[in-house]
């Protein structure tokens, strides 16, 4: 099975509506519908460009007013999705549930349906500036296209989360960013890399460009889109699909084929999936949180 994926670098500047939000967000998937896509990428946090809208003392929203716009956000990206029947992976934004923070992925279908992942790993700006909660539980999505997970960001730092992911059938990982430096966007690349690799799974990710000037957090962004496979011979050696340019705004687009997967995990020159060593460190399933009917 092959899928189209594009991956936005999202440029984040100041606005005065939501209509202003919806028209931009507009842009990028007009042209992704333009290549024919199966899925768009929106980055981590892009919705916080919704905080420079001003309240009525002139200032900036904060970040937990964010998820006022919940409601509108749902009902746009819902709306363009079963219009260009394209799979929207709407970055990250903040709700609120039963009064905490939680940055949460978001499946747009284009049945229709809205899927969630939170976020499982909270840097220490989510916790200590905008005392954010970690999501509790990883799912994984199935879509007409294939098996999807969303892991945003930090997440795709931590080996074990992506193997869970593996695990439970994902080929591909959505992995919605938002670095504000060179270091944090290498940590996030990196390790996209690695866990494409280690897994033997499609890696696509995106990050946030350009700067709010008056939102506190996001006035730096250092952001740039990928499309990784596996580094084996059926794919480019140095495992990219596709690249954006760095701090551009701009959109890529590459084509996904699975049974590029199934052929490299079978016959690859390393199959590093089959060859963990489950007698020497417990496989992801020993980590399981165990209940008192277990």
């Amino acid at each position: 099975m092959k899928l189209r994926v594009s991956a936005v670098q999202y440029h984040l500047h100041t606005i005065d509506s939501f209509d202003e939000f919806a028209r931009q967000v507009e842009h990028y998937i007009k042209t992704a519908e333009e290549f024919s896509s199966d899925f768009i990428i929106f980055p981590e946090f892009f919705t916080t460009q919704l905080m420079s809208i001003q309240n009525e003392f002139g200032e900036p929203l904060t970040i937990d007013q964010l998820h006022h716009f919940t409601e509108q956000y749902h009902s746009l990206f819902t709306t363009f999705a079963t219009q260009t029947n394209m799979h929207i992976i709407a970055g990250t934004h903040v709700i609120n549930r039963n009064g905490k923070l939680y940055n949460v992925a978001h499946l747009f279908y284009p049945d229709g349906r809205i899927a969630e992942q939170a976020k499982l790993h909270m840097t220490p700006t989510e916790v200590d500036e905008w005392n954010m909660s970690p999501g509790e539980a990883l799912q994984v999505f199935e879509t007409e296209k294939g098996t999807i997970a969303m892991l945003t960001c930090y997440d795709i730092e931590f080996p074990e989360i992506v193997r869970m992911a593996k695990a439970k059938g994902a080929d591909v990982i959505f992995c919605p960013s938002c670095t504000d430096d060179r270091h944090g966007f290498h940590r996030v690349r990196y390790s996209s890399h690695a866990r494409a690799i280690e897994n033997q799974v499609y890696v696509v990710t995106t990050g946030t460009v350009g700067s709010l000037q008056t939102v506190d957090f996001m006035r730096g962004n250092f952001g740039q889109a990928a499309i990784i496979t596996p580094n084996d011979v059926p794919f480019p050696p140095k495992g990219i699909l596709a690249e954006g340019e760095i701090n551009q705004d701009m959109i890529v687009t590459a084509d996904l084929d699975l049974e590029l997967l199934y052929q490299v995990r079978e016959h690859g020159s390393v199959t590093t999936w089959r060859d963990r060593r489950t007698d020497l460190y417990p496989d992801w399933e020993h980590f399981k949180v165990k209940t008192p009917a277990d």
